[in-house]
């Protein structure tokens, strides 16, 4: 199984990318985020959360879906 890393605003102009596809042996958001910054070295001064299968979780959690999102500050109206 891969990793679905999906990007969201200003991380898409960061990373170039809309998504992309990580190896399956990544089993932790700081094992991906450490892979990311490694990837996209101006990811690791932007504010984001992590949702993994549509739940924010903190960065000692366990991928246990398919599908990451990187979520950038937002605010609503």
């Amino acid at each position: 199984m891969s990793l679905t890393i999906k990007y969201f605003g200003l991380l898409t102009e960061v990373t170039g990318k809309h998504e992309e596809i990580f190896p399956s042996e990544i089993n932790t958001v700081n094992e991906l985020l450490k892979e990311l910054y490694s990837r996209h070295p101006g990811l690791e001064s932007k504010e984001f959360k992590v949702a993994v299968g549509h739940e924010i979780v903190n960065n000692e959690s366990k991928i246990m879906s398919d599908e990451v999102a990187l979520l950038p500050p937002f605010s609503g109206g």
